[in-house]
């Protein structure tokens, strides 16, 4: 789907296909050597993207296709938003991507709602640009091959086919309010080929504040009534500081308490469409009802 255009634009290929357009991107070379240095600082990973402005890249020797928005969800992470900066900037650039990458912090130590924070990014990033398309990217997994391309199609793409602490298995995201969610707007999930839509994720213990929700099949059992009533439509939140130092506008957001299970989750697909009217409130940002879908691509589980 296009935002700038309001046209969606079918891209088909096979597996052969696929290998062939790379050959479009300069420097996409396939297989990427990833390294975790425990002496990684943010200086250097500064020093190595110094045509990265403002936490925004655009290719200097042609005009980039597309527009996209990386966002990141985030609390406690900062390792691991290292890392991930790290290699994720050399990435993109070597797809000749016009992009800015958006790391949503939550605030607080409420319970983590990464759902919520993928809407809020949503929302923030389009304040800044009218983006193509939107990759939902978890700060813990790295992509191992740069032919797999950051962009858009004209349906949702699971990015992440297998990951190494799985021994690469696939496992269909089937329980995942995310899917549900694209099943029930008529769309279908597609995904790159394996050898591909490989990443690596950065070991971790389970953080404090962000434990499994007891609640979750609870929630997914009444995804089929309350898909259509709650989303960006219900998506409330206060601004605390929007930043944007070298590598990536920093957005710091407080969410407010968790609902209870009676409440809906913020889940990004469901109908959207940006309203013109301005906020209720300058600092808390309210989304009306919305009619019009756009795609985005995930990277997680």
């Amino acid at each position: 789907y296009s935002n700038t255009h309001h046209s969606v634009h079918t891209i088909k290929y096979s597996i052969t296909d696929y290998s062939l357009t790379h050959l479009l991107v300069v420097g996409a070379g396939g297989v990427v050597k990833l390294l975790f240095e425990s002496s990684l600082t943010l200086a250097q990973v500064q020093e190595q993207n110094g045509e990265v402005i403002k936490g925004q890249y655009e290719p200097a020797d042609c005009t980039a296709r597309q527009s996209v928005a990386i966002l990141i969800p985030h609390r406690n992470r900062e390792k691991h938003l290292l890392y991930l900066l790290y290699h994720l900037h050399p990435f993109l650039q070597r797809q000749q991507l016009h992009y800015a990458i958006y790391v949503i912090h939550q605030a607080g130590e409420a319970k983590f709602n990464r759902a919520k924070l993928l809407n809020v990014g949503y929302l923030e990033a389009l304040k800044d640009f009218n983006w193509d398309c939107f990759i939902f990217h978890d700060v813990d997994l790295v992509p191992e091959n740069d032919q797999n391309l950051y962009r858009c199609e004209d349906q949702p793409k699971h990015l992440v086919v297998g990951r190494n602490s799985t021994g690469y298995r696939y496992a269909p995201a089937v329980l995942n309010m995310l899917y549900f969610r694209v099943q029930l707007q008529g769309m279908k999930i597609i995904r790159p080929p394996a050898k591909i839509g490989r990443y690596t994720m950065v070991f971790h213990k389970r953080d404090s504040g962000n434990e499994v929700n007891k609640d979750r099949m609870r929630l997914l059992g009444r995804a089929t009534k309350m898909w259509k009533k709650d989303g960006l439509n219900s998506c409330t939140y206060q601004t605390l500081t929007v930043e944007r130092p070298l590598l990536y506008i920093n957005v710091t957001v407080d969410i407010g308490k968790p609902h209870s299970v009676r409440r809906c989750l913020c889940s990004l697909v469901n109908q959207l469409s940006l309203s013109s009217a301005p906020p209720l409130n300058p600092y808390i940002t309210q989304c009306p009802s919305q009619t019009t879908t756009t795609i985005c691509f995930f990277v997680f589980f």
